[in-house]
C-alpha cells in the first residue's frame, strides 16, 4: 500500500481550497448527501438501543459517499447521490474498518461526556440536560482530535484495498508525520462543525461535505496520490 510522507505545515488551507473546488462540481448533490447522512442518523438515534447501534454503523458508511463523490469529481466524473450507497459494494472487511474508525471516535466522545458531565451517551435515553454549551464544545473537540489518527482509514481500505490493520497503522503514521497540517485540519474542521451546529444543524449540509472532501484532499497530498480515475457508477 502507499506510504505516507511529510508535507509542509501550511497545507491544510490548500486541502480546503481543493475541497471547495471539488465541491463546486456538484454542490447540490454533496448537500443532499449530507441530508441523507443527517436524517439517517437522527432517525435511528430516536430508536432505543438498537437505533443507537444502527446509527453508529450506518451513518459512517453513508458518509463515505462524500469520499466516493470526491473521487468522481477528481477524476472528471459527476458526483451522484447514488454514491452514498457505493460503500456497500466494498468488501465487508473494508466496511468494518470504516465503522471501527468511526466507533473509536464515538467511544472517546462518550468517555469524555461521562468524565466532564457524568452523562452516559450510550444509554437508551441519555439525559443531556447536564451538558452545558462549554461541555458540548469539549466533547466535540475531543472527537475531532481523536479522529485525526484514523482520518485516512476509509480511503486506504476503500480506494487502495488495504487490510484494516495496515490501514489503521498507516493512518496513524501519516498523522504523526504531519502534526502541524493535521492539527490545522482538525481546527478548521472543528470550526466548520461548530458553525454548522450553531445554525441549528442547517450549516451541516455544507460543513460535512467540506470536511470530508478536505480529508480526501489531505489523503491525496500526504500519500502522493496522482490523478484519479472516475469512481464506479
Amino acid at each position: 500500500m502507499r506510504a505516507p510522507r511529510a508535507v509542509t505545515g501550511d497545507r491544510a488551507l490548500a486541502w480546503f481550497g481543493e475541497a471547495i473546488r471539488l465541491w463546486k462540481r456538484q454542490p447540490v448533490v454533496f448537500s443532499l448527501m449530507a441530508v441523507v447522512v443527517l436524517v439517517a442518523s437522527l432517525a435511528l438515534d430516536a430508536v432505543p438501543i438498537a437505533g443507537l447501534v444502527a446509527s453508529n454503523v450506518l451513518a459512517p458508511l453513508l458518509a463515505c459517499g462524500f469520499l466516493y463523490g470526491s473521487l468522481a469529481a477528481d477524476g472528471g466524473d459527476r458526483p451522484r447521490l447514488a454514491h452514498v450507497a457505493a460503500v456497500f459494494t466494498a468488501p465487508p472487511r473494508a466496511q468494518l474498518a470504516v465503522v471501527a474508525a468511526a466507533l473509536f471516535v464515538t467511544v472517546i466522545e462518550g468517555v469524555v461526556a461521562w468524565l466532564v458531565a457524568g452523562v452516559n451517551l450510550f444509554a437508551a435515553a441519555p439525559d443531556t440536560s447536564n451538558l452545558s454549551p462549554a461541555m458540548v464544545l469539549v466533547i466535540y473537540a475531543a472527537g475531532i482530535a481523536v479522529s485525526m489518527p484514523v482520518q485516512f482509514v476509509p480511503m486506504a481500505v476503500l480506494f487502495d484495498g488495504a487490510a484494516p490493520a495496515a490501514a489503521f497503522a498507516s493512518s496513524l503514521r501519516a498523522c504523526l508525520m504531519n502534526p502541524r497540517p493535521m492539527l490545522a485540519l482538525a481546527i478548521y474542521s472543528y470550526a466548520l462543525l461548530m458553525a454548522g451546529l450553531v445554525t441549528m444543524g442547517v450549516g451541516l449540509v455544507l460543513a460535512l461535505p467540506w470536511i470530508a472532501i478536505a480529508s480526501y484532499s489531505a489523503w491525496k497530498d500526504i500519500y502522493g496520490v496522482g490523478p484519479r480515475q472516475p469512481a464506479r457508477r
